[in-house]
């Protein structure tokens, strides 16, 4: 799943926050991260759970106090997060949702997205079809709004 992601979490946040200054590229990361992670470890982990989103708020939080524009660009990361969960129904799965405070045990959970199987492939198709939607409405077909997103992350409708 990419297109999926990419697709759900830019439109997300422009509809919610309509900010032309936001770091879609650290958006972006942060909606693929987790699968990329947690395949790591062979199924869903700590960024499949909320503590995992968490964690890296606090993180980004604490490592920029006092410098407000590293802040503004870095907390596109932990949205983007927070987004993959939402977006992959990672809640469905309290045990691993939850942990820790489930049990330390993730019991062999698998990626959210192993479980949906074929699923995949009709939400993959939607995922295209948004970021499509999302080229025409940022005009990136235009060399000067690829450019911006490309070397700023922004996007303006």
């Amino acid at each position: 799943m990419f297109f999926w992601f990419i697709g759900t979490a830019v439109l997300a946040v422009w509809y919610v926050f309509h900010d032309a200054r936001f770091d879609n590229r650290f958006l972006i990361f942060g909606a693929l991260a987790p699968d990329a992670i947690d395949a790591i470890w062979g199924g869903a982990r700590g960024f499949h759970s909320l503590i995992g989103s968490v964690t890296v708020l606090i993180v980004v939080m604490l490592a920029t106090i006092g410098r407000r524009v590293e802040r503004r660009r870095l907390l596109a990361i932990p949205i983007g997060l927070f987004l993959h969960l939402v977006f992959d129904g990672a809640f469905a799965d309290t045990g691993v949702f939850w942990w820790p405070f489930t049990g330390l045990s993730f019991d062999a959970a698998r990626l959210p997205v192993a479980e949906r199987g074929m699923l995949n492939v009709l939400l993959e198709v939607i995922g295209v079809g948004l970021c499509v939607h999302a080229w025409r409405i940022f005009g990136l077909g235009r060399s000067d709004r690829r450019r911006d997103f490309l070397g700023r992350g922004t996007l303006s409708a």
